[in-house]
């Protein structure tokens, strides 16, 4: 069966809406054995859901779509990083990254297709928007990467960061309930803590995100040091001015174990002087707080160019004086799989392989 991104999909459904689905001739406990199908076990098909009634896994099949995500291609990286182009229902496609390491993969996620931000350094945002992904769509890119890698999407070694296509906050309710699903404990079953969400800095949606009882992490993508610089690289600025978006951090509610992040780009001769460095450090000096430095990872159409090494470390020397500071090695470029590049390139046609 065929479906729409407006038709529901059982992948993306809550365990309340599975019973409702089902209807009240079935006994409660067929939803539980559904949900425990679709998150817990990762089936990829409703045949595979032995637990159910052969009637009623004929009449899901006539009913509603599974909700699976197809590859339509996959591009292997020589640091072992994996780009995923995948095919959603209405022919619509979205990318994910697998990155693995030796005690862990981390799984880079998008939220819409394409995004609207228009970050002057992203290649996504050559796109524009077409589309917000569904929860069942979010969700499944981490489904499809976990079957395809052959682990449980609960097993310790993974990770969900929310950095791939797409604005995260512009999409926030879906994106929300697929946390709840990737955290319930009966499903997917991840910790909250291996749950990174990252925002260009949507005010309004940082506070309602706050209030969220089950919510991920939160990274704040940062990359200026001054008002009139971030305008410039982050034009969203204009609406969410730096010194709100801060004030905004300031009172956002951390959990005991939890530190914001911020994320910083570096560009060449733009925002990656010793003297940017000290207001960053100005910036988030009383805020519980880490910073992530990430030398810009290069593409067509991008008007930027990346620092020099020396110039990343000397920047990372003087933030991580008063915050902790760390170097996110690139991953994938060669692929064009790294941050910022996700933009349904094929390497071949851009001249990186």
């Amino acid at each position: 069966m065929n479906a729409s991104a407006e038709e529901p999909t059982l992948v993306g459904m809550e365990l309340s809406e599975l019973e409702a689905m089902l209807g009240p001739e079935q006994p409660a406990y067929r939803a539980r054995q559904l949900f425990d199908a679709l998150y817990r076990k990762q089936v990829a098909n409703l045949t595979e859901i032995s637990a159910l009634p052969q009637t009623l896994r004929n009449e899901l099949v006539t009913k509603i779509s599974l909700g699976r995500l197809i590859a339509e291609q996959r591009f292997d990286s020589s640091d072992g990083t994996r780009r995923y182009l995948l095919r959603l229902a209405d022919n619509r496609t979205v990318e994910a990254v697998l990155m693995p390491e030796e005690n862990r993969d981390t799984v880079c996620i998008s939220s819409q297709v394409g995004c609207p931000v228009d970050c002057r350094f992203c290649l996504t945002a050559l796109m524009g928007l077409e589309r917000n992904l569904t929860a069942g769509e979010i969700v499944g890119q981490v489904l499809f990467i976990a079957a395809e890698r052959g682990l449980s999407a609960a097993s310790p070694r993974m990770n969900v960061v929310m950095m791939g296509m797409g604005e995260p906050l512009l999409n926030l309710d879906n994106v929300l309930k697929a946390t709840r699903l990737l955290t319930d404990v009966a499903g997917v079953g991840l910790s909250p803590k291996r749950i990174t969400l990252s925002t260009s800095g949507i005010i309004p949606a940082m506070e309602e995100m706050g209030k969220a009882e089950v919510r991920p992490k939160l990274a704040i993508s940062l990359n200026a040091s001054t008002e009139e610089q971030r305008r410039e690289l982050m034009p969203i600025t204009r609406k969410y001015h730096l010194k709100d978006l801060l004030e905004a951090c300031r009172v956002y509610p951390l959990r005991t174990w939890e530190k914001l992040t911020f994320e910083y780009v570096l560009l060449r001769g733009v925002n990656d002087t010793d003297a940017d460095a000290r207001r960053v450090v100005r910036l988030l000096s009383r805020l519980n707080c880490k910073v992530n430095l990430i030398a810009l990872n290069p593409g067509p159409g991008i008007k930027f160019e990346t620092p020099e090494p020396e110039r990343v470390l000397s920047f990372q020397e003087i933030i991580k004086r008063a915050v902790p500071c760390f170097v996110r090695q690139p991953r994938g470029r060669d692929i064009y799989a790294a941050c910022g590049q996700l933009k349904r390139s094929s390497p071949e046609l851009v001249g990186i392989v």
